[in-house]
Formats: structure tokens, C-alpha cells, sequence
């Protein structure tokens, strides 16, 4: 097919996607709104923009230039925020420090970005004092702290004292939308974390495709510039799943919690208001059990969880607390958000039960993801809700590959879709479900059973807290599944036989077939997670087979 492309126009602009112009509405529309750092900081949306500068500023003093990187080890606070805007506004690239990581992968990741600038709270010294002899290229370090007497601990440079040192305007170049304006690592808990990196031009999209799917439709939880919005997703994480980039752009109030911590989320979201949040199950889990929660009123609460399935149960426990939750689905390289489990709108009149199983769904493809199902020879399943195969999507936000590692890219993105590595199905009504990771599917006697599955059904039991199911070797079967559970700690009470007595009611309702009935069942106080909260299911497999 031939196109035609006119050439531009002489003098005519070329508008690029950059960062900088997500800045540019709040600060007309709303330049008092506020952003809090937990009870701590309070600033307008006109404040932020100056404090931006002069991040800006500072950060040129200090060397940096465009191409240059600048990691990040903080909790999530308004210095984050500003940086998410300061670094990359400067062409410079942002490398956000997942701070869970091992001392080993921590150096990993901060030499393998090639790290100019880092900028560190001074909770994580301890950690920098165990690496700062190997850093390779690190040139400056700048002390990030919430106290009023800083005790630089030999740095020479403090975040406060650097920005009220500078300017409160900056003129912030324009330059190719291409450029790398992100870059992180993944979690991986075997081998060494992978980078991915993400541009100005994908940020800018990936913001507007969430600001379409969150804000336009007729759905169950719309958001709008009436919000106030508190990650509960670290901003180390994806970009706290780009949100807030797009809470930003809509001129909402936000609230930043630091280090997370049950009462103190449940206190900042009664005080502040809270309307908006998003997390991985493991941290609402979290909430749900602590005591505190008896006595908050969470009606108006809308909260996304990702990262791993949402089940029924947790589900159900949560809208009993009037929070409205529902999933969205993503990963790493995906900048994340790909599909939201938004109802439909004759959804709406549905009964709870019906609209927990939509709920609970992996979702429907926002704007401008093209989603697919493929079967081991990469051929396009058909979307009938029963034929499984490997999702993978394309979008224009994706990252391009892993950084310095062409085969892994390679991998990736092999037959020009980028492969998830999960497995799952469309139905009818479009709606995306992942029935497990093809690395945490359990095969048996020739048939694959989905941990995730099972753990759903195990999770609707009301004596149960948290559950995991992996596979575990047998000499017949190849394979058979063994679930780990954590009881409540008060109410119903709960024992193997329980759990296998609720297992068999969906056996002979044939929702499970008669071989998917776990050999073991452990009753255990807690269930090993990964740096970011998931369930970390490959150790539980080294742990456990």
C-alpha cells in the first residue's frame, strides 16, 4: 500500500508529546488545588510548578544534562511527583530505584542505568553505605528527608536547600517526543532485574488512553477533577501505574502517603477524603485486616487493584466496606495499564454476585490496545470466553525492549506482538481474563490447571485470609497442585477439610474437573511476596517441592 505524506508547511510547528504539557492545565485551571504530603507538606498546584523549576535548576547545577539519568530512592511524597515532571522536562532520563531490591541487585540496577545523579531519602543511607564504594557512575548524591535539622551524613547536597537556592522559573526546552524519558527495572526474583524504558511520546499516550478509559465511559467508578487521589502503589513501581501523570492533568488534589503503613492509609483517606487509590491485592489485604478499618466510612472509595488477580472473596470483602473496587491488568514493560474491569452499562442493574464476576475480570482494552490470544504457533484464537492461549498486545506505549539486552528483546517482541507471558481468554462481550502465568500453570497427567483458578474458589471461603497455589513435582501426574492458606486470625474458623469440602462443591458443579483437587493443603501464617507485594510464587515453589 502507498500513502502520501505531505511535507510541512515552512515555519509551521511541530507540536511534540512531551511531558512538560501534562503541567500546563493544572497550573491554568487550578493552581490552588492542593497536593499533601501525608500531615506533613502542603503545597498548591502553583507552588509545585515553582518547586518543579527549581528542581530543575538544582539539577543542572549539579551536571546534569539531557541523556543523563537520575534515580531515585523515596517513598512515595510530593519530591517524587516532582521529580516524575523535573528530570524528564530537562531531557534527562528518570530512573526510579525499586528501594526493596538486594543490596547486590540494587548496585546492579543503579550501574547497569549508567546513574549520574542519585537522589536518596535518608531512611535508605544504611543501603547506600553498604554499595557507594562499587557505584561506577553516580557523580553526585542529594539527601532527601522530612526532618528540619538535616544532618547531611557527608553528602554534599540537600533536596530543600537546593531547590529555595534557585530560581522559580525554568525554560524548559523542546526536543524529539522519542526520547527516553523513564526508564526501571522489572522484579524478577531469579537472574538479574531487567531494564525497560519508556519515552516522552508513550507516557504522553499512555496517559490519555488511561484519561479515556477512566473518565469517559459510563462505568461503575469514572473519575473526574472532583477527585482526590492517594497511590498506594509505589511510585518505584511502573510509574505508580501512570496515575499520577493523569491525576496531575486532571487538576486533582492529591495526597502522598510515604511509607505505607495500614493505619496511617486508612487516617489520610477519612481525612483528606480520599476517592481514588490503586494497589496490588496484598496491600488491600492489608487494609481489610487491620482493626482500624471496623471503624471508617470507605463509601465513595474507588480503588483499582493490579499486579495479581483480584478474587472473589477479597472482592466481596471489600464492597462490604463500600469500597468500589475493580481490576485493571498490566505489566512492566506495558508502562502498565492495558485493559480496566469497567461494567457495562446494563451491567449496572446486575446483582452483586454477577457484578463481582466483572469485577474481578482482567477487563476490556482501553483506548488503543490490541489485545490477542494466540495458540503455541502464534495463530489467533477465536473469542468465545473458552479458547485459552498466550495474550499479547500491541499499543503505542509498550516499551520498545530491555535496555542493553537484545536477545531478551528480542524474545519480547518476537513476531512483532509483545508476548505477556500470561495465559488466558476473550470472550463474547470482548472482556480479557487471565487464567494464570504460563510459568504458574500447573500441568497434570497431560491437563493444565490454573492456580488462579483455584485460588478463587479457596478465597470465597469465609475463614480464609490468603491463599496461594502452586504445582508441585509428582512421579505419576507430572505435576498436582498444593494451595497454601492463611486463616483469618478471628471469626469463622478453617481446616483442610473445609477447604477441600469448598473445592469439591465446584468439582461436582463441574467448574473444576476432579483432578484439579490440590494433593496438599497447608494451613501457614503467612505467604511468601515479592519486592512490589505480589505473591512470590517462585520461592514458594523453591520453598515448598
Amino acid at each position: 500500500m502507498q500513502t502520501k505524506i505531505l511535507p510541512p508547511t515552512p515555519g509551521a510547528y511541530t507540536y511534540p508529546l512531551l511531558i512538560k504539557n501534562l503541567l500546563t492545565t493544572p497550573l491554568i485551571y487550578a493552581p490552588d488545588q492542593k497536593i499533601i504530603y501525608r500531615d506533613l507538606k502542603e503545597f498548591t498546584y502553583r507552588q509545585f510548578g515553582k518547586r518543579v523549576c527549581q528542581l530543575a535548576h538544582g539539577l543542572t547545577k549539579l551536571g546534569v544534562k539531557a541523556g543523563d539519568t537520575v534515580a531515585v530512592m523515596d517513598w512515595d511524597s510530593h519530591r517524587y511527583l516532582e521529580c516524575y515532571f523535573a528530570v524528564p522536562m530537562l531531557g534527562a532520563i528518570l530512573h526510579t530505584v525499586n528501594i526493596r531490591l538486594s543490596s547486590e541487585q540494587l548496585l546492579y540496577t543503579i550501574n547497569h542505568a549508567e546513574d549520574d545523579v542519585l537522589l536518596i531519602n535518608s531512611e535508605f543511607l544504611p543501603m547506600l553505605a553498604a554499595i557507594k564504594d562499587q557505584l561506577a557512575t553516580v557523580k553526585k548524591i542529594v539527601l532527601l528527608t522530612d526532618t528540619d535539622e538535616v544532618e547531611a551524613a557527608g553528602l554534599d547536597h540537600e533536596y530543600e536547600k537546593m531547590l529555595q537556592e534557585n530560581p522559580e522559573e525554568y525554560d524548559f526546552p523542546d526536543f524529539d517526543e522519542n526520547s527516553i524519558a523513564t526508564t526501571f527495572y522489572t522484579t524478577g526474583t531469579t537472574g538479574l532485574p531487567k531494564g525497560v524504558y519508556f519515552s516522552h511520546r508513550q507516557l504522553v499516550l499512555h496517559t490519555y488512553g488511561i484519561l479515556s478509559a477512566l473518565c469517559t465511559f459510563d462505568r461503575q467508578a469514572r473519575l473526574s477533577a472532583d477527585d482526590v487521589y492517594m497511590p498506594m502503589t509505589p511510585m518505584f513501581h511502573v510509574h505508580a501505574w501512570g496515575m499520577p501523570y493523569l491525576m496531575t492533568l486532571l487538576c486533582s488534589k492529591q495526597v502522598y502517603p510515604g511509607r505505607y503503613d495500614p493505619k496511617t492509609l486508612l487516617d489520610l483517606v477519612i481525612k483528606h477524603k480520599v476517592t481514588f487509590s490503586h494497589c496490588v491485592p496484598t496491600i488491600l489485604h492489608m487494609l481489610l485486616s487491620h482493626p482500624a478499618i471496623a471503624g471508617c466510612d470507605l463509601s465513595g472509595w474507588k480503588v483499582i487493584i493490579g499486579g495479581s488477580a483480584l478474587s472473589k472473596g477479597m472482592c466481596k470483602q471489600a464492597l462490604a466496606h463500600g469500597i468500589n473496587v475493580f481490576t485493571g491488568y498490566g505489566m512492566s514493560e506495558t508502562c502498565p495499564v492495558l485493559t480496566i474491569a469497567s461494567l457495562k452499562a446494563d451491567m449496572h442493574q446486575w446483582d452483586q454476585d454477577r457484578q463481582i464476576a466483572i469485577r474481578c475480570r482482567t477487563g476490556l482494552p482501553i483506548s488503543n490496545v490490541k489485545l490477542e490470544i494466540v495458540d503455541p504457533n502464534g495463530q489467533p484464537v477465536v473469542h468465545d470466553g473458552k479458547a485459552t492461549g498466550e495474550v499479547v498486545v500491541r499499543a503505542p506505549w509498550l516499551t520498545q525492549g530491555y535496555f542493553k539486552d537484545e536477545e531478551k528483546s528480542k524474545e519480547l517482541w518476537e513476531g512483532g506482538w509483545l508476548h505477556t507471558g500470561d495465559i488466558g481468554y476473550i470472550d463474547e462481550e470482548g472482556y480479557l481474563q487471565i487464567t494464570d502465568r504460563l510459568k504458574d500453570v500447573i500441568k497434570t497427567g497431560g491437563e493444565w490447571i490454573s492456580s488462579l483458578a483455584l485460588e478463587d474458589i479457596i478465597s470465597q471461603h469465609p475463614g480464609v485470609s490468603e491463599v496461594a497455589v502452586i504445582g508441585v513435582r509428582d512421579a505419576k501426574w507430572g505435576e498436582r497442585p498444593m494451595a497454601l492458606v492463611v486463616p483469618k486470625a478471628s471469626g469463622t474458623p478453617v481446616n483442610v477439610e473445609d477447604i477441600r469440602a469448598t473445592i469439591l462443591l465446584e468439582v461436582e458443579k463441574g467448574a473444576l474437573p476432579k483432578y484439579g483437587m490440590p494433593e496438599k493443603i497447608l494451613l501457614v501464617d503467612q505467604i511468601a511476596k515479592t519486592s512490589v507485594g505480589k505473591i512470590n510464587k517462585k520461592q514458594l515453589r523453591r520453598d515448598f517441592t
